[in-house]
Formats: structure tokens, sequence, C-alpha cells
């Protein structure tokens, strides 16, 4: 017999251990319960950077607008997020935009060329002294809009709606380096020689972030997932120093009740226990990291997510059901599992790619 909270049930013949029965649940309920450790007939499944590039239908709908037109336009917002639902089978919607949203209700311009570029990037106390943390609600009041239709579309269906925000230490790396990088030099940089600049940074960030994604629960996002895409590049001992006590802060000051928040770390595989201390109900483990290392140590802490490597939904049909299998026998050892890609979905990703791996999930149950 499992545990309570640990019960998860498979295929016949890959868990036989696991005798009890529990009824087939709406991928709403899955998904929250996931989260939260409770008990599920199979993991629900959902993938980073489903709404994107890789689909034709998507790519339809970009051509006739900008990136960032294309995030502040609520219709089409809706239905490139939509859109992974009835083209691919995904089992939970995440709202379409970009990290960088609220930026520049801060007062710092951006664009993208075609990666983001800010300008007058930091590189004093003055320059952070003049960012303002407004209330989100009005300086980007067309993502809480998306969110509301979103939730109005998927009501009847019983699918999920996940909100997002970028962390405050891989907004900081952009902002400070004015645009995207291998190494981040300017902001490793900083945090050795003026860290006050970086501390008052991350600080205005954080409080940004919080307000952000209470805004986002408020609208009616039932999950909200944090990506800290440039968090990895710090060793260990830094991260634990610069980054968890923000990701600690956040999840005290968010609501935690009204939706469980899920934390991503990139390249990450070296701070998992990190990140289990993190106060997230959910860590999202990229490729390079032990789904079955982090669910045996840290599983009935947090439930997990992932851990897909994308290129792997270039692999044939059997394969991609093959690589969910061993996911699964993984990540059955935590309180909870996703399955989900340890990245975003690729430009080229073979959308029948998508669509097998969706499928070898709910033939789990």
């Amino acid at each position: 017999m499992t545990t309570p909270g640990t019960l998860q049930r498979y295929p016949k013949g890959v868990l036989d251990m696991h005798q009890e029965k529990v009824v087939s649940l709406n991928p709403e309920d899955r998904l929250i319960k996931s989260c939260l450790g409770e008990e599920v007939d199979r993991p629900p499944v959902w993938l980073m950077r489903q709404a994107g590039r890789y689909l034709p239908e998507y790519r339809e709908v970009r051509k006739e607008v900008s990136f960032l037109e294309l995030c502040r336009d609520v219709d089409r917002a809706v239905t490139v997020s939509l859109q992974p639902i009835d083209l691919v089978g995904s089992e939970a919607v995440i709202l379409f935009q970009d990290i960088f949203t609220p930026v520049p209700g801060m007062g710092m311009a951006l664009d993208f060329a075609p990666g983001p570029v800010m300008e007058n990037p930091i590189r004093s106390l003055a320059d952070v002294e003049r960012l303002g943390v407004p209330d989100s609600r009005d300086s980007v009041p067309f993502v809480f809009e998306i969110i509301r239709v979103l939730r109005r579309e998927l009501a009847s269906r019983k699918i999920p709606l996940l909100g997002f925000a970028g962390a405050p230490f891989t907004l900081a790396a952009y902002m400070v380096e004015g645009r995207g990088s291998k190494d981040f030099a300017l902001l490793k940089r900083m945090l050795h020689r003026e860290p006050d600049i970086l501390r008052a940074l991350l600080r205005k960030l954080t409080d940004m972030t919080v307000d952000y994604l209470e805004a986002q629960i408020e609208a009616g996002a039932q999950v909200v997932q944090i990506f800290d895409t440039w968090a990895g590049l710090l060793s260990a001992d830094l991260y634990r120093e610069w980054v968890l006590p923000i990701h600690q802060e956040i999840a005290k000051r968010i609501q935690h009740g009204k939706a469980p928040l899920i934390l991503y770390v990139n390249n990450g595989a070296h701070v998992v226990a990190e990140m289990a201390e993190s106060g997230a109900d959910v860590i999202s483990l990229d490729w390079r990291a032990s789904l079955g290392g982090a669910a045996s140590r840290f599983g009935q802490q947090v439930s997990l997510q992932g851990n897909l490597d994308p290129t792997a939904l270039a692999a044939p049909e059997k394969e991609i059901a093959s690589m969910v299998h061993r996911l699964a026998e993984e990540g059955a050892a935590a309180r909870g599992h996703i399955m989900n890609l340890g990245h975003g979905c690729l430009p080229d990703t073979p959308v029948e790619g998508v669509r097998a791996f969706i499928e070898a999930v709910q033939s789990l149950a």
C-alpha cells in the first residue's frame, strides 16, 4: 500500500504495486490535485511553450501582428492560448504572454529585435530608483482581461488555466545586460562588485512579481508558474544567497490557498535541493536533472514537473511512448507528478511528436 498523498495509477505492468483505484478525474482537478500532492488517476500533461511557432495555426495568427501586439491583443492572445487544447490535446492552458510584459510599466522601455533589447540598462542605484512598482492591474490590464476570457472559455470543459511570471533574477539579468547573453557577464560583475545595486533592483522586481501574480490569481488563474531562465548560471552557493530568498518570499506572499505555485529553473540540475526549499508547491525540472532522484529525495516535500528533453519530441512515436513510461515510473515516487518538458517546445518541434507525447501520457490511465 502507498502512503496517503502518494498514489498514482499507471498502465498495467508498469507499477503493479499500486492496487488502489482512483476515480477518473477531469483535467482541472487532476492538475490541481497533482500540484498539492493529492491522489490522481494519472499524471496531468501540458507543455511549456505549447502555444508557439511549431504550430502552423499560431504562425498564421502571428503573421498579422508584431509579437508585442499579439501579447496585447485580447482576442488573438486568447486564440493562440487555446490552440494547443484542440490541436494537440494538451490538458491545460497557459496564458499567452511574455516574461517582459510588466517591465515597461516600471519605466524601462524594451523592444524585440528579435530578442529583448532594453533601453537604458541598469548601471547605478539612480537607475534603479527611477523604476516604479506600478499596480499591474493598471499598467497591463489586457493581461487580466485575457485571463478572464480564457476562464469563461474553459469553464465548461474543466480545463485548468495557468498564469506565469518571469522571476526577478531573470528579469534583472536582461535589465542589467540590456539584451540576451550566453553568460550575462555584466550581471555577474555587478553581483560581485556592486551588490547593493543588484539587491535594490531585485527588491523592486520581487514586489512587482508578487503584485503581478496576485492580480493574475484574482483574474482567474488557477495555477501560477515562475520562470527563472537564468538563475542556473549561478553556483549552488550563489543561488542560495541571491535567488532562493526571492523564491521563498514570493511563495510566502502570493495566495497559495487560491492557486498552487510552480517554480521552474532552467539549467538548474545543481540546485534542485534549493528549489525544494523554495516554498513552491511544485518544482519543474529541466532535462538535465534526474526526475527519479528528485522524486526519491524531495518527492514527499514537493510535487514535481517534467522533464522530457524537448528535442526528444522528434523521436518516433513508440520511442516517445517509451520515454513517457520511464518518466511515469520515475515520477511515481513523488507525492505528485505533472508530465511536461524540461524546457519549452522548440520552433521546429514536430506537431505529431507533441501529440504522441500527450497521447502517451493519457494512455497511462
